[in-house]
């Protein structure tokens, strides 16, 4: 077998590395596991914050470190704790709802709060995707701003996702980012911030440089990431903004879509 020629492979959880029941493919794993006894690490860098991810990274055996919260949190799964953590300006994302329900209407909104126990809050109206991910509702607005957060989630009851995140963009681009991170899942983040941003920080932690990265993703989220490392993957299920500046595109994340591109490389 030939030097794998990548010392870092990045992977996005929801959509890329895991399949629609949350769970990791036995041939994924073993990719996996191949190309980190031929020299490279595994990172995973989610959108998700820690408390929603923890329980993935115990069930992959992962003891290394983890890119949370759009890249605002850099977390240790070996020694479950917070290495960095990045909170969004509240009075900022405060400006920033209001400018944008005034030109789109009310919103349904949810909040990530800070922290390893961080509790998402979920308003009226937001719509919830089925499955064991545990969450707080709340009636009185003034809940959301109570505590440190990472990020705001946005849904409009007639506007699609990909609508209503270019509005918000192009309403407050210059107080937070705006990214769609998936199916009804559009973030309010600390302008700047990135899954870039948070791979980057975890990289120079590992040794490792751009230049040696490759990345999985399927949403416009992950283009940030794309754009640092030196290749980027997109899923075949991927978003069309990815896809259009993605390396290359691979299967699916329900048909080894990682595997088939990592196995491709071990064997070169």
């Amino acid at each position: 077998m030939s030097t794998f020629p990548y010392r870092l492979v990045a992977t996005d959880l929801d959509g890329t590395l895991l399949r629609a029941d949350e769970s990791v493919s036995d041939r994924t794993r073993a990719a996996l596991v191949a190309a980190t006894e031929a020299g490279a690490a595994h990172i995973v860098v989610t959108g998700r914050a820690v408390p929603w991810t923890r329980h993935i990274l115990d069930d992959l055996g992962y003891e290394g470190i983890a890119v949370c919260g759009q890249g605002a949190q850099v977390y240790h799964a070996g020694e479950h704790r917070l290495l960095t953590s990045l909170t969004l300006d509240r009075q900022l994302a405060g400006l920033a709802l209001s400018k944008i329900e005034a030109e789109v209407g009310p919103l349904a909104l949810a909040a990530s709060r800070d922290g390893l126990e961080g509790e998402v809050l979920i308003g009226p109206g937001y719509r919830v995707q089925e499955g064991p991910l545990p969450y707080v509702p709340f009636e009185d607005p003034a809940e959301v701003w109570s505590a440190p957060l990472t990020k705001l989630y946005l849904q409009h009851p007639t506007l699609g996702d990909d609508e209503l995140t270019r509005i918000a963009r192009e309403t407050v681009g210059g107080l937070v980012d705006v990214v769609m991170a998936g199916p009804g899942i559009v973030e309010v983040l600390p302008l700047g911030l990135s899954k870039a941003t948070g791979l980057s920080l975890a990289a120079r932690r590992l040794g490792v440089k751009a230049a040696e990265t490759i990345a999985f993703g399927d949403m416009p989220n992950d283009i940030p990431m794309f754009g640092w490392a030196s290749r980027g993957v997109a899923m075949g299920n991927a978003h069309e903004e990815l896809r259009a500046v993605a390396d290359e595109v691979t299967s699916s994340n329900e048909e080894d879509g990682i595997a088939l591109v990592l196995e491709r490389l071990l064997d070169a």
